[in-house]
Formats: C-alpha cells, sequence, structure tokens
C-alpha cells in the first residue's frame, strides 16, 4: 500500500511541478482540461467496457450500492450538522458540504484500489460510483450547490444522461448478463486505452491542486472538512461494511474508499453555481495531501480489523 501510495503521490506531484513550470508554455489549467477530457470521454469508459462486461453482478452489487449510498449520506449529514449554527458565508457553506459529502472515488480511488488490489477491485468502484456516487452527485449534489450557491439551472437528469460513462455501463451490463464475449482484437483495444486511465488520472489530479488562498481565517474551515472527510467518515464505514456483510480484502477497499479526499468534480460544481471556487481548490488539495498519510493508516486498521493478511 505504502508503496502503490508513493508512486501516484509522485505522479500527482509531476501535475503539480507542470502547473508551476509549465514547460511547452502550457497553462496548467488547459493540460487538465484536455487530460480530463481525454480520460471521460475515452479512457475511462474503456475501462468500464473492460471490467463491468465480465464483472459479477447480482446480491452483491446491490449492497455495494446500498454502502456508497449510505456513506455519501453520511458525509452530508455530518457537513450539515458542523455547519449548522456556524457563522459560515453561503457560498462557502457550500463548499465545505461538497467537500464533506463526496470522496474521490475515481480520479484517486480507482487508481489507487486498481493498483492495490487488481481488477475485481476496479469493478468493485466502477459499480460505486455508476450505482450510487455519479447519481447523487449530479442530483443532491447539484441541487445543494444550486441553493447555496444561487446561479445557474437547467435540466440536472438531461446531464446525468449524457455521462460517457453510464452509457459504456450500460453496453458493459447488456454484454455480461447476455452471456456474451467481447472477441480478442477488441479486449485487446480495451486494455490498451485503459492503461491511460491511472496515469492520466493522477496527472490530472495534481495539476488541480492550488495552495494559494489557505489564509488563517479559513483554517478552522480546512480542518473541519479534513476531520469530518479523512477521519470520521471512513470511521463509520467500518461499521457499515460489517452491517452489509462485507468482509476481508473488499471491505477494506471499501473504507478505503470512503476515507478518499474530497473529490474534484466539486471545483465545477462550484464554479458553475457561485460557490467559493477558491475555498473548495484549498480543501480538495489538503484532503488529498494528507489522505497519502491516512490512506495507509485505514489500510492497517482494516486489515487487523478484518483479519486479512
Amino acid at each position: 500500500m505504502l508503496t502503490v501510495l508513493g508512486q501516484m503521490f509522485l505522479l500527482i506531484l509531476c501535475g503539480a511541478a507542470w502547473r508551476r513550470l509549465r514547460p511547452g508554455g502550457l497553462d496548467g489549467d488547459q493540460t487538465r482540461q484536455v487530460l480530463t477530457a481525454v480520460v471521460y470521454y475515452l479512457f475511462l469508459p474503456a475501462l468500464i467496457l473492460k471490467l463491468m462486461s465480465r464483472a459479477p453482478l447480482g446480491w452483491e452489487s446491490l449492497r455495494i450500492s446500498l454502502f456508497g449510498l449510505a456513506v455519501m449520506g453520511t458525509g452530508g449529514l455530518l457537513g450539515a450538522l458542523w455547519l449548522y449554527g456556524r457563522k459560515t458565508e453561503r457560498r462557502q457553506a457550500g463548499a465545505v458540504w461538497l467537500a464533506v459529502s463526496f470522496p474521490n472515488v475515481t480520479f484517486l480511488g480507482l487508481p489507487v484500489l486498481l493498483e492495490t488490489f487488481g481488477d475485481w477491485a476496479g469493478q468493485l468502484v466502477i459499480q460505486l460510483d455508476l450505482f450510487a456516487f455519479t447519481p447523487l452527485v449530479m442530483t443532491v449534489g447539484v441541487l445543494a450547490a444550486q441553493s447555496l450557491g444561487g446561479q445557474g439551472g437547467g435540466n440536472h437528469m438531461t446531464t446525468l444522461l449524457r455521462v460517457p460513462s453510464l452509457w459504456a455501463a450500460a453496453v458493459a451490463i447488456g454484454v455480461n448478463l447476455s452471456g456474451w464475449q467481447w472477441p480478442a482484437w477488441w479486449l485487446g483495444f480495451l486494455e490498451l486505452l485503459a492503461r491511460g486511465v491511472t496515469p492520466l488520472m493522477l496527472l490530472s489530479l495534481g495539476l488541480a491542486l492550488r495552495w494559494r488562498g489557505l489564509g488563517r481565517q479559513l483554517l478552522p474551515l480546512v480542518l473541519g472538512v479534513v476531520g469530518l472527510r479523512l477521519l470520521l467518515v471512513p470511521l463509520i464505514a467500518t461499521a457499515l461494511v460489517r452491517a452489509l456483510g462485507f468482509g476481508g480484502e473488499k471491505a477494506v477497499a471499501l473504507v478505503l474508499e470512503a476515507g478518499m479526499p474530497s473529490m474534484l468534480f466539486g471545483v465545477v460544481l462550484c464554479d458553475r453555481f457561485g460557490l467559493d471556487s477558491r475555498l473548495y481548490a484549498v480543501l480538495v488539495t489538503t484532503t488529498t495531501v494528507l489522505a497519502m498519510l491516512t490512506l495507509p493508516l485505514w489500510f492497517e486498521f482494516c486489515q487487523l480489523s478484518h483479519g486479512t493478511p
């Protein structure tokens, strides 16, 4: 786990260095937008087609979805309770609530679990993302951001239906249930594309990190998010995995997902709906860096708790 996280942190640092040094004169934000677009529209759907077309679907998929809904509901409730009664400006409160509620299950969680456990963990993450995370973000997350920010609008269900990963999942699940197998040449092509997901996601994450804007007046908000997102939510998740009947490495993988830092996509929601984007960028940066310390601790704790070697 430490070796995997160390290698990934180096890739994140490469992205952060790129943002500062601007090799070739390429702006960090423009480079990130290109990389995330390639992953979003091409590489990630290919990985989903590869993994979900042969993933075991059934009662366990439902339990994974229930875990995801419970974890994100817990984060949202904790964030709301912590903000209740605090004199926090609405734009900042919205950014804080998003940061506590939604973990980075895809851009960091997917590469971490893939490299730590293998393809079965990638299948777990994708099911968690498609059956719980993405629907919640694009409905509850969007509505909360719009309410607290007071900007934007539109048909959010239409936006949800335009997510390429969902269409790739629908095709893959159809193939899975039909019992049909991809041709060998097509599987090889999907495998080639899927290899690009981890490095490009981590580079994009590094390009998005920003320290500027971290002032003493924001420190209580930052510390609150760190405590809830990286410590309390995964602690509650350790009870949830037991309640849902998960054990062994799957329980460890799910708790690690619950302990991921704040989602990167929240920056987009903050920009679109008028929340405090600067604060959210600081929250993503802080939780991402500190997660490199907390994730190994949760990994060791869960291995001891669930008796995995």
